[in-house]
């Protein structure tokens, strides 16, 4: 074993010892520690016995035993957990150590813990992971963003452990300054979000209006896995729907309330912040808090009545809808989340490559998928794309979808199926292609209640007018202001 570790990591949970295990793999010595020292002991003795893995009882150890400049990985909880652990470090490092947050934190706190640390001559970088236990071990996506001058020295590290794709290219490169990195990955998570949820409706509207059984729906998606629609989440609900216990599909018997960490949240808060409309993956987290409703949905139920599903018409043409409905959808999914990135960009002065976001998500994460390398060129062909949704492919795409789109979504409504998300991407794609809105009267009310002034069609963008609509207004108007 080296004299001085590589790179020591902090936090042995799950995530933390998979990718020391992943790092050793690579060729890497990884100092571990837990605040709760049992846990390296325990760690140092079994799955990292006879490995170039050594363990430290103390913030000193741990820091007295990494080359310089010191690379030390925070693999514990977002929030305070992380700034406690900064403040035990500060005081042993040398300028020009790192610390590297791999957490899910929020990236404001990225953009604060960065410009803290710079001033004491530090460096930082906030990594998002994804790939959960598996991605950890065998190859995660990583994000990192942060301080720039401290990505040479953590590339080789980051970019041997990550995910390779078919032309051996690693799923991680240099975000941009700040928070970008946790912000990227955010926004993964809200994509991921919405991903699930459209698999959700699809996977009800089987269920509930073509009576379909987990078997017979783990063959639709098993079918589904080997076209367009291949990805890791299509993948694993395959193996979910074919899961069974004492006979019986253990899906049917796992209780209706879904679960959150609050990342899809934040990017859902985010785009309200920044003024951008992320409809669907704003229903994919009210669909959540929804269905965390179990008891007062349960009561209404017995109380509140709607029409019974039936279906009459060609069942293999519906599915084949069906898998159309879901392509349009997730297009419009990354074509939300991709504007929301641009848009931060702008606020926080990020240069983000985003062919280069769609590759690191090809292979490692979540919300991999086979149409990420059209991304990637779609935006190779066009860097300032605006939204995906113009872009030749995609255009194509989900042109030709929008038919079983709308059959999908006409025959959920009047069966009264809710289908919150795919519904959502169908009305955001109508509103997009519409070149007149009803904004015009909402800007008329505004102006009547509160004197908040419109622009006009025959005027020049830009210029503002107030009418008194009632002759008692006066002239006076309000200030101006747009999100």
């Amino acid at each position: 074993m080296k004299a001085l570790s590589d790179i020591g990591l902090v936090g042995l949970a799950v995530m933390g010892e998979n990718l020391i295990l992943n790092m050793e793999s690579k060729g890497f010595t990884v100092t571990a520690y837990n605040r709760t020292v049992n846990k390296v002991n325990a760690f140092i003795d079994g799955r990292a016995a006879g490995k170039n893995i050594r363990g430290a009882s103390s913030i000193e150890e741990l820091v007295q035993s990494l080359e310089k400049p010191r690379k030390i990985m925070l693999m514990v909880k977002a929030g305070q957990a992380v700034d406690d652990f900064i403040e035990q470090l500060i005081p042993h490092l040398d300028e020009g150590d790192i610390i590297i947050d791999g957490g899910n934190t929020h990236f404001p706190d990225t953009n604060r813990r960065t410009a803290y640390l710079e001033s004491k001559g530090l460096l930082f970088i906030g990594a998002g992971v994804s790939g959960g236990e598996e991605g950890a071990l065998t190859g995660p996506s990583i994000m990192p963003g942060g301080s720039p001058a401290a990505w040479e020295h953590v590339k080789p590290i980051f970019q041997s452990i990550a995910a390779k794709v078919e032309d051996g290219s690693a799923c991680c490169e240099w975000v941009g300054e700040n928070g970008a990195g946790h912000f990227v990955k955010m926004v993964h998570n809200g994509i991921e979000y919405g991903d699930m949820q459209l698999i959700c409706e699809a996977y009800h509207i089987m269920k509930s209006l073509l009576g379909m059984s987990a078997k017979e729906m783990h063959e639709v998606f098993a079918r589904w896995n080997e076209g367009e629609l291949d990805s890791y989440l299509i993948e694993i609900t395959r193996d979910i729907l074919a899961y069974e216990e004492d006979g019986e599909a253990l899906v049917d018997v796992i209780l209706d309330t879904a679960g959150q960490k609050g990342t899809g949240k934040w990017t859902a808060v985010s785009a309200l912040e920044l003024g951008i409309p992320l409809t669907l993956i704003g229903e994919a987290v009210f669909s959540r808090c929804l269905s965390a409703q179990k008891d007062e949905r349960v009561e209404a139920a017995k109380q509140l009545s709607g029409p019974s599903p039936v279906f009459d018409g060609d069942k293999e043409a519906f599915i084949e809808d069906l898998r159309q409905a879901l392509i349009a959808a997730k297009i419009v999914s990354y074509a939300q989340g991709y504007v929301l990135m641009r848009e931060a960009a702008k606020e926080h002065g990020w240069q983000l490559n985003y062919g280069g976001i769609a590759m690191m998500w090809r292979g490692g994460c979540i919300i991999r998928s086979i149409f990420l390398d059209d991304i990637r060129e779609a935006f190779e062909a066009q860097s300032d794309l605006p939204n995906l949704l113009l872009s030749p492919f995609f255009k194509e795409k989900i042109e030709s979808s929008q038919g079983a789109w709308r059959r999908v979504m006409a025959a959920a409504i009047s069966n009264g199926i809710p289908a919150p998300a795919m519904t959502a991407a169908l009305n955001y794609f109508d509103g997009y292609r519409c070149d007149r809105l009803p904004a015009n009267l909402l800007q008329a009310q505004r102006d009547y209640f509160g004197a908040h002034t419109y622009e006009r069609t025959d005027k020049p963008r830009g210029e503002f007018f107030h009418t008194n609509w009632t002759g008692r207004g006066g002239d006076t108007s309000s200030s101006t202001y747009n999100v």
